[in-house]
């Protein structure tokens, strides 16, 4: 029944973001117990952690035999972070970005964003352009670990970022404890993720909605919610590079991990659709986010005028989608 199936989407949603926190708190906690610094771990795990539901979603959808819901959720995902997410944070507070990190970061997202267009040229997303994002996360964590590890080795000035992520890691939690909420966590992923595609496919089939619509806007905005929470948490509480850091972190993972899943586990024809319409919105406000960040008038700095610029075009590029539904 339609009831069942919205009711799967609620409580996925819900277990979705308990479960993405509860697994970076323990991924987390257990890494710090090993001795890793805190900018490692908020450069790897806190960002594989929030991108994790996009990341099962995707594969999930993919197994199920509806892999345009998962690159959906890829591209639909990096969207929604820039014009929602970073646009409903900077209305609450405007954002002061500073960290060195995040200026080496902008040059490599975009070097994502063109590699992921040159692999979906042909309009398909098949093994081979899998391999080569999956490939591309590996490459991209041992660069982050790298380059983080060789500045602390140099004696540079630590990142403010590393004070921010050494705030936000469990200080004293025992590893029996971190090994616990780990595991849980990734359990609880796995089963909410399983609900919430379930319940979208038969949402997509009863109203007639294509995979790739559903996938670009319920699922996106769904698996948004931890980046949505972590942000306005992290903005609230002056830690305004975490705020950008984890939509920046957050699209890479998307567009290498997430967007790569369908390609490995059900190679597929992608629709037209995403090449004129979905990948320009997603280049368009990455493109604004980068003037914002590095402000040619106000250097460093998102303003509250500038968040409603970003979340107006989130509501344009969605007012977009609703009449490609309805036609």
């Amino acid at each position: 029944m339609l009831w069942t199936s919205f009711l799967a989407i609620i409580g996925g949603f819900a277990l979705l973001v308990w479960g993405a926190d509860r697994f970076v708190a323990g991924a987390s906690a257990t890494a710090r117990n090993l001795g890793v610094s805190p900018l490692i771990i908020g450069l790897t795990i806190v960002g594989f952690g929030t991108s994790a539901p996009e990341m099962l979603v995707s594969a999930i959808a993919a197994a199920a035999g509806n892999p345009n819901m998962g690159i959906g959720n890829a591209l639909g995902s990096n969207i929604t972070n820039i014009g929602l997410v970073l646009g409903i944070t900077a209305l609450v507070t405007p954002l002061a970005v500073h960290s060195e990190t995040l200026r080496r970061e902008f040059p490599i997202l975009f070097a994502i964003m063109l590699v992921a267009l040159l692999l979906l040229l042909d309009s398909e997303m098949g093994l081979f352009d899998g391999t080569v994002l999956l490939t591309g996360m590996g490459v991209m964590i041992y660069w982050m670990v790298s380059l983080g590890l060789r500045e602390r080795n140099k004696g540079e000035p630590v990142d403010p970022m590393e004070s921010e992520f050494s705030d936000e890691i469990p200080a004293h939690m025992p590893m029996k404890m971190a090994l616990f909420w780990l595991i849980l966590g990734m359990l609880i992923l796995l089963g909410s993720s399983r609900m919430l595609v379930w319940g979208s496919v038969n949402v997509a089939q009863w109203f007639g909605i294509s995979d790739l619509i559903i996938g670009l806007t319920i699922i996106a905005i769904g698996t948004s919610l931890p980046e949505l929470a972590a942000s306005v948490m992290s903005a609230l509480k002056g830690e305004h590079d975490i705020a950008v850091g984890n939509v920046l972190g957050s699209n890479m993972f998307n567009l290498l991990a997430v967007l790569g899943m369908p390609g490995l586990i059900m190679p597929s024809a992608t629709p037209p659709e995403l090449l004129s319409r979905d990948f320009p919105a997603m280049i368009g406000l990455s493109i604004a986010l980068f003037a914002m960040g590095y402000g040619f008038l106000k250097p460093g700095h998102i303003t509250r005028a500038e968040g409603g610029l970003l979340l107006t075009g989130y509501f344009v590029y969605m007012g977009l989608l609703y009449h490609a539904s309805m036609g």
